[in-house]
């Protein structure tokens, strides 16, 4: 398992190369073709990874906003609690300043309603590891992770697009031990067995695409969730604020429906209860 420096040695795509504005740019012109055409229906390249103990969901995505108003939505670790809350799983989410800098405090637990308390707690670190006029990254680094997990980590990077719009790189990482393995693999074959990814690895016998599973599923499907989030926060960004939230959780769950195979997992109502009901009790706790 990796230690939390080791976590910060691999934290940053924006300290492995010297022009990541160039690099970012040219990963987007590697992957027009592929944001034109794909089975998502939007321009979005999903890539993953299981290798050296960890797992790597990548998603590369053209977002209709400009620039100015990313940066402005996701350069704050409050607003991040905004995006993280959207996700099935979060049960809690709560952002505050320590002596280090920004933290986010996470509780991720059961798809269906449970008390925070009795969710597992995931303690980030929130820095912003480059801002300029057209690029900016910011990490989410855990030194844990629930069931066996270290080194967990979110990043996101963006630069600026012509025509008002956005090129955003996220990052969806974590190192995992031989229990957390066993503990997964347990979930996946059992209340997980049904569920895939969304990379194509052959065809069935009635010429529709089989899916990858186990593991490297698992880390497509949350990663989706995550891109899915961002962009419900952006697409809120204009609504009046006591409509922000509601039309938030009504985007996410609608865009997530739309991959009925992969993200489908409570219905709409029991969903929209839940998560006002978190809601509130966040704000009462906070």
């Amino acid at each position: 398992m990796g230690s939390h420096a080791g976590a910060f040695d691999c934290l940053s795509r924006s300290q492995a190369t010297k022009d990541p504005v160039a690099t970012l740019r040219d990963k987007y012109a590697a992957v027009t073709e592929q944001l034109q055409r794909n089975q998502f229906g939007r321009p979005l390249v999903l890539e993953s990874s299981d290798a050296s103990n960890r797992l790597t969901g990548e998603i590369y995505a053209t977002v209709a906003y400009p620039f100015n108003e990313v940066s402005a939505g996701l350069n704050s670790p409050e607003h991040w609690c905004d995006v993280i809350s959207l996700h099935v799983n979060t049960k809690y989410c709560h952002a505050a300043t320590a002596s280090s800098g920004p933290t986010i405090e996470v509780r991720i637990g059961k798809k269906t309603s449970q008390e925070a308390a009795d969710a597992a707690r995931v303690d980030f670190d929130y820095r912003a590891l480059a801002a300029s006029p057209e690029y900016f990254d910011i990490a989410l680094n855990a030194k844990n992770g629930p069931m066996g997990t270290s080194d967990f980590r979110i990043e996101l990077e963006a630069v600026a697009l012509p025509d008002a719009k956005t090129f955003i790189h996220l990052t969806y990482s974590y190192a995992v031990n031989f229990a957390g393995r066993l503990a997964m693999q347990t979930y996946l074959s059992t209340l997980a067995r049904d569920k895939v990814g969304f990379t194509a690895i052959g065809k069935r016998s009635d010429g529709q695409p089989e899916y990858v599973g186990g593991m490297r599923g698992l880390m497509e499907r949350n990663a989706m969730r995550y891109y899915l989030a961002i962009n419900s926060f952006l697409e809120s960004a204009g609504s009046a604020p006591p409509a922000r939230f509601e039309r938030r959780l009504e985007s996410w769950f609608a865009a997530t429906e739309q991959y009925p195979r992969q993200l489908h997992e409570v219905d709409r109502a029991d969903y929209l209860q839940m998560k006002r009901s978190e809601n509130a009790r966040q704000f009462s706790a906070n």
